[in-house]
This record gives structure tokens, C-alpha cells and sequence, in this order.
């Protein structure tokens, strides 16, 4: 921060001038809002080299601060807590300097920057996506958002997990019970129908289990075992493996009905990809890879033929990466998907948005990758989140007990129309007009209570909570938004021009200006901590400063030219800060409400 650098250069020398010594680390924090002062120098460290009482260091700085720097205009020294009082002139400049800039706290990419990749959602083609996964989607597009607006280029990308028994499964009940049926016959989106037939497979093979069970009298895992109906659908992912025309065609068909059923769920989400990788491609990258680490002693091979590696050195464990029959695990594609992806794009490193039960996994991943000698394995870092609970507990795909996505989203917007239509502020709308703002409500609502949560917590998840107009959601947000954008189209008047200097602050503008200021660090510490809950928190505490500015001062009432002119611009740049945070939450703010 400017601000702070220049202060501190101060401090340094008021520090060599009366105590004539040098001091290189120095502390600064907001000022307590019981206390006067905007910024605030901690004293009590600089004690173990300066010999002296924190009060009167603190009375000698803040007199040649107030004496030397033009931008300090007062001080008052709580113990070891110098609160440094800016001058109006400051604030002037800083906010005359910002309020026409949209672009206000991001920064492009340089020519030279490396890319970081973001990958997120990342779904098996035997079902639609879930409210897990919503959680997934929203987190890995708004990081990859904010890692952009902190000045990297970001890359977004999925890894589809298109092949398995458990797309098989899927292809296997469809073949048997589908009866020609299609997305187009059946009247539903693509990957709804897919997951219609996971769901049958299941529920065929309990009844297998069951009648082995009782006709055999045999044990259930034995059952489990020999159920023909899976039986046969491991049969088919051999054939698919030896690519058996057939049942390739059945994969590619059935994969595109999933794959335009993603599509839609996407739009809606309003979120999008540079680049699909499928694991069907990878895994075979995987195996070379693996193949030419078996060579170099970094894996080893046992008895039955399978591959390993051993990690208890590292305090892990032994990790197989390649089965006895040569087949590929989850480890296998990752390995090759990580290698692909630094030859496809020019990046240093890589985000995984994957929930904490694979924890484990990426540690396991990026150690075997930097065992195999790749730099860049350094750079790589699993975004791990907790789980999305409801109130009826944990969802399961193949008993159908999930929550789908794209029901999720049609519920939240019949939540917003609901409580939009018993508020009843929405004359002059037109129908279509309406639909629209349901949609950017019901998705914001959505969005923002998950995002505003610390990526490592579980969220328990509840719709109406989420639509409440008051408090910490989005529409209470997207409300405040849209009464700036009120505030701006009643300004008759042109409140472009500068305000000249000597300009004197009311106390609620200064705030205001404050917290606007700390929007460009606040997305840099986003970027750092792959959190989009830093910048929803930002903005609900940058609406709060703003409801409290909008109930103590005259906006568009003043007399005064200058009040007026200063303190429409202030909210048209509160504005425009709001859209641009929400931007990168993905969010939408609707200009009237």
C-alpha cells in the first residue's frame, strides 16, 4: 500500500533523527473504530531497540509525522498504539485519483506473467451434476476470477472422468431397460437420462444381490460379486478398453447426451472453460509416464505385476499407480493430466478444487510428480473445501437421493420470485423483465452463501435463508447495488466535474473512502489464499459502511453544491466496486430491484 510505504519511510527517519538509530520492520493496522485515527503504528515492537517508554515514542513520532508529512494532520497515542489521523487533502486525492476507474483495484497480467491453471468441477458422465458439485463450480471459476484480477493469467479447466465401470453401469441399464429412449424421446436434458439408468443399475443389482443371497445361500459380499448384472458390466469395460466398436459407440453416444446436459447446467450457472481434458485421453499418458518412472527406480513392481510407489519415508504410505492387469487408477490419470496440461499451456502452476476427502490423494500426487523431477510440481496446490450438508443429511447419486443442480437453480429462483412478489415492489416491470430479476437474485442468493464461506468449512445449506433481503446474503447486496443505481439516475445534475480542494470530510464519507481502499489488497489476499469468502466478506462490510453513510448524511437533499457532487460519486464508486467484487464472485447485480 502507498500509503503505508510512505509513512513508513517517515517513521524510519523521525526514528534515526531523535534516536539515531535504524529500524527496519515496522507494524501497521486500521485504527480501532473507537479511536481516532485511520492508521495505526504498533510501538510496542520497536521497543526492544528503542530504550523507552511506547507512550512518549509514540507522542515524538506522531509530532514530526504531524510536522513532516503532508498527509497526516493529527495523532493520538493509546499505549503502545500510535493512531496516525490522514488529512483531508489525502483522501481527496486518493479518491479523485479512483472514483472514474471501473477497473479500480484489478491488475492485468504482464506480458511475462506465467499462467496458473484452475481446475474445477470436473464430473463423471454417469449422472448430472449436484449440489456438491455447485459448491466445486463456483469456488474453482470465482478463484480462478480473482487470481486473474491479481495480475496472473488464468486458465480454467475440468478434467471429464468419462470412462470406468461406473459409466458402464450406467451404459450396461440403458442397453437393457432403455428401449431406444433419448434425451428427445424422454423430453429431458441429456445427462438427467444417464443418470436415470446409474440409478437402475443400482437398484438392479440389489435385487440380484438378494436373490443369490437367498436362492445360493450364499454370503452378501459373495453376491455382490457374482451378480451377473455387474459381471456383465465389467465384460463390457474390457471390450471398451480393447475398443470394441459397439460398445465404443455406445460411450460416445451416451458420453454427448451427458456432455449437453453439462452445457446447459454450465450457461445457467453462468460459468465456462478454456479448456475440457477427458480422462479417457490422459490415463494413457499416465501409464507411460509411470512406465518410464518404473525405469528410472522411482516406482517399483511387485509379484503380481502391479506398480507402486513407496512414500513412508515421506510419512505417507505405498501408493499403486498401476494394477496387476495394467489397468490405470485415479493416480495414474492425474499424473499424466498434470504433464498435459504443462505442455498445453504456458503455466507455472495448478489449482485443484476437489472436496477434503482427497486431501490425501494430492499430496500423494504432487509428491509422486516431484519425485519424478518436475519443477513445477512445487507450484501446484489442491484447493480442498468441506462438504455441502442440507438439512436432510448426506446425498448419495446411485440411490437418486442427490439434490440436482439444475433444480437447485430453478428452486432459488421460484424462492426469489416468492419473496420478490410478497415485498411487491415491482411495479412497471414487465414479465420478462421480472423472470430476469428472479434469475439474478435467486443465482445471487445461491452464489454468495456459499462463497462467503471459508472454503475449508462444510456449509449447511438452506434456500430461504439465502434469499433473506437483510444481512450478510446477496440480495441484500444486489438491493444496496440497486439503490446506488436510483441515487445516480435522480442526480439531475453533473456530478463528473472534481471536487476542488479543501474539501472538508464528513466523518461517514472518511469511513467510506477507507473501505474502498482496501478493496485492490483485499483481492491480492484472496489471490493468495484461494478464498473468494475474503472478497464476499469485503463487500458485505463495504455495503454496511455505505447503509450507514446513506442513514446519517443528505445525499441528493443537500444545499451544498460540493456536498452533493462529492457524495454522489462516492456512491457510484461504492457502485462500482460492488459489481466488479461480485464479478468476481460471478455474480450479477441488477440495476433496479
Amino acid at each position: 500500500m502507498k500509503l503505508q510505504s510512505t509513512l513508513a519511510t517517515h517513521v524510519k527517519d523521525a526514528v534515526k533523527k531523535i534516536y539515531d538509530v535504524e529500524i527496519d520492520n515496522l507494524e501497521f493496522q486500521p485504527t480501532r473504530k473507537d479511536f481516532e485515527g485511520d492508521i495505526t503504528l504498533v510501538t510496542f515492537p520497536m521497543l526492544k531497540t528503542l530504550k523507552t517508554n511506547p507512550v512518549k515514542l509514540g507522542e515524538e513520532i506522531g509530532n514530526y509525522l504531524t510536522e513532516n508529512v503532508a498527509e497526516v494532520s493529527g495523532f493520538n497515542v493509546v499505549k503502545g498504539f500510535l493512531n496516525i489521523v490522514l488529512s483531508d487533502a489525502y483522501f481527496l486525492d486518493f479518491f479523485s485519483e479512483m472514483k472514474d476507474r471501473k477497473d479500480f483495484g484489478i491488475l492485468p497480467a504482464a506480458e511475462d506473467a506465467k499462467g496458473i491453471m484452475v481446475e474445477y468441477s470436473s464430473p463423471n458422465t454417469n449422472k448430472p451434476l449436484h449440489l456438491g458439485h455447485i459448491r466445486n463450480i463456483l469456488l474453482g471459476f470465482s478463484v480462478a476470477e480473482i487470481l486473474s484480477a491479481a495480475g496472473n493469467k488464468a486458465y480454467k479447466t475440468q478434467i471429464i472422468n468419462d470412462r470406468g465401470i461406473h459409466i458402464c453401469k450406467s451404459m450396461l441399464a440403458w442397453e437393457r431397460f432403455g428401449n431406444g429412449e433419448t434425451p428427445q424421446s424422454a423430453g429431458i436434458k441429456g445427462d438427467k437420462l444417464v443418470g436415470n439408468y446409474y440409478i437402475k443399475f443400482d437398484q438392479e443389482y440389489k435385487k440380484e444381490i438378494s436373490e443369490l443371497m437367498e436362492t445360493k445361500g450364499i454370503s452378501e459380499e459373495a453376491a455382490k460379486a457374482e451378480a451377473p448384472i455387474l459381471v456383465e458390466a465389467k465384460q463390457m469395460l474390457l471390450k471398451w478398453e480393447a475398443g470394441d466398436p459397439e460398445v465404443v459407440a455406445l460411450w460416445e453416444k451416451m458420453n454427448q447426451w451427458v456432455y449437453d446436459g453439462f452445457e446447459k447446467t454450465y450457461d445457467a450457472l453462468g460459468v465456462d472453460f478454456d479448456k475440457n481434458y477427458y480422462e479417457s485421453d490422459t490415463y494413457l499418458l499416465g501409464k507411460d509416464v509411470v512406465n518410464q518412472g518404473l525405469e528410472k527406480g522411482v516406482f517399483y513392481k511387485k509379484e503380481d505385476g502391479s506398480v507402486w510407489i513407496d512414500l513412508t519415508d515421506e510419512g505417507l504410505d505405498e501408493k499403486i499407480v498401476l494394477r496387476s492387469d495394467g489397468t490405470a487408477v485415479y493416480m495414474t490419470q492425474d499424473i499424466g493430466t498434470a504433464i498435459q496440461r504443462v505442455k498445453d499451456f504456458d503455466i507455472s502452476g495448478m489449482v485443484y478444487t476437489v472436496g477434503n476427502e482427497q486431501d490425501y490423494h494430492f499430496k500423494v500426487l504432487f509428491l509422486i510428480l516431484k519425485k519424478l523431477g518436475f519443477d513445477w510440481a512445487d507450484y501446484l496446490y489442491h484447493l480442498s473445501y468441506g462438504m455441502v450438508d442440507l438439512p436432510g443429511g448426506k446425498m448419495k447419486s446411485r440411490e437418486g437421493t442427490v439434490v440436482d443442480a439444475d433444480d437447485l437453480i430453478a428452486e432459488m429462483t421460484e424462492t426469489a420470485r416468492n419473496i420478490s412478489e410478497e415485498l411487491g415492489k415491482l411495479d412497471g416491470y414487465t414479465e420478462v423483465e421480472k423472470e430476469e430479476l428472479y434469475r439474478i437474485i435467486g443465482l445471487g442468493a445461491l452464489k454468495y452463501y456459499i462463497l462467503k464461506v471459508d472454503p475449508k468449512k462444510r456449509i449447511l445449506f438452506n434456500p430461504e435463508e439465502s434469499v433473506d433481503f437483510q444481512g450478510n446474503t446477496g440480495p441484500f447486496i444486489q438491493y444496496t447495488y440497486a439503490r446506488i443505481q436510483s441515487i445516480i439516475r435522480k442526480a439531475d445534475f453533473d456530478f463528473k466535474k472534481p471536487v476542488a480542494d479543501g474539501y472538508k470530510f464528513h466523518e461517514k464519507e472518511r469511513s467510506l473512502i477507507k473501505q474502498l481502499q482496501l478493496y485492490p489488497e483485499t483481492i491480492q489476499l484472496a489471490a493468495e489464499n484461494h478464498s473468494p469468502a475474503l472478497i464476499a466478506n469485503y463487500t458485505y462490510d463495504l455495503v454496511k459502511e455505505f447503509n450507514s453513510f446513506y442513514q446519517n448524511v443528505t445525499i441528493l437533499g443537500t444545499e451544498d453544491i460540493t456536498e452533493k457532487t462529492l457524495r454522489v460519486q462516492l456512491a457510484n464508486s461504492v457502485g462500482n466496486v460492488i459489481k466488479s467484487s461480485f464479478g468476481l464472485l460471478g455474480i450479477q447485480v441488477p440495476e433496479r430491484m
